[in-house]
């Protein structure tokens, strides 16, 4: 049965690790399904997993959207947030409403995710939550942010850096937020915003101390090479299986072992087969 935020809230009254997870297609929203993952996320991180830009950037709604309700259609009974794009939410209440409703009612996303905490995110949780949309905000290392945090490096590693992500942490609370993900923080960070927020704190980089944990399936999965951050722990390695089974194909093919007619080719009745043969390969 799909979690709503009282089960989350709950979750972390009790203390209930909640389990969150990306995913971009039908096929991995099904086994995050099967699995019984709490939460999905359709990460803007799809343009570097799935469609190779360098950044998430280039990202625009139209493709998060078609990935959004290929994953509905593979885990109709998840929880799924729909992360909302650069450029997308920034520029005003009505554009970042707009698209907020665009997850909601064209991909039946349950709630929706945005980067950032100033003054003008904070006015687009707002007016985002204000018309009943359920929102999640993000602080920390934010990558639609990250020439701004000087690189994609990790947040809040003095007395002064984590102060600031804590009342950012606040902000976004009293904003509407029902959850924040923290990103790319040390562990006692991690522990000094789960602690004194009361909405749920989900944690990529950020320690076992928050109320949930997300991980990219891709990095988890050893499946995207380019670059895996000092967070991950590899589930398993399937990026090595897939070359692997690649390689073994493409030499099959090339060498004439595969296909084998007896075991992987369609039957055919005897007499229609003779007839073929009489007909075309006769002389």
């Amino acid at each position: 049965m799909k979690k709503t935020v009282n089960d989350f809230r709950k979750m972390k009254e009790t203390g209930e690790k909640i389990s969150f997870i990306t995913s971009y297609d039908y096929m991995t929203a099904k086994f995050a399904e099967q699995s019984e993952i709490d939460m999905i996320l359709v990460g803007d991180s799809l343009g570097n997993v799935l469609l190779g830009y360098e950044s998430t950037i280039p990202v625009s709604m139209d493709e998060m959207i078609i990935h959004a309700r290929a994953v509905r259609r593979g885990a109709p009974n998840t929880f799924i947030v729909g992360d909302m794009p650069f450029m997308s939410y920034q520029i005003s209440d009505e554009l970042a409403i707009k698209n907020a409703g665009r997850f909601i009612k064209e991909a039946n996303c349950d709630c929706i995710k945005l980067e950032g905490a100033d003054s003008r995110i904070l006015d687009r949780i707002r007016a985002i939550t204000g018309i009943g949309i359920l929102a999640m905000g993000h602080i920390g290392l934010t990558p639609q942010f990250a020439a701004k945090l000087g690189g994609c490096k990790a947040q809040g590693k003095s007395l002064e850096a984590a102060k600031v992500l804590l009342e950012q942490a606040k902000a976004v609370e009293q904003a509407g937020a029902f959850s924040i993900l923290v990103e790319g923080v040390p562990a006692i960070v991690g522990k000094l915003i789960s602690d004194n927020i009361s909405i749920p704190v989900l944690g990529i980089g950020a320690g076992s101390f928050v109320d949930g944990q997300l991980l990219i399936y891709a990095d988890m999965l050893g499946m995207y090479e380019d670059f895996t951050p000092k967070f991950v722990k590899k589930y398993a390695q399937i990026g090595e299986e897939i070359k692997r089974a690649f390689t073994q194909y493409n030499q099959e093919v090339k060498k004439g072992i595969f296909p084998v007619d007896s075991e992987y080719s369609y039957k055919i009745k005897e007499e229609e087969a003779k007839k073929i043969k009489e007909l075309y390969f006769t002389k």
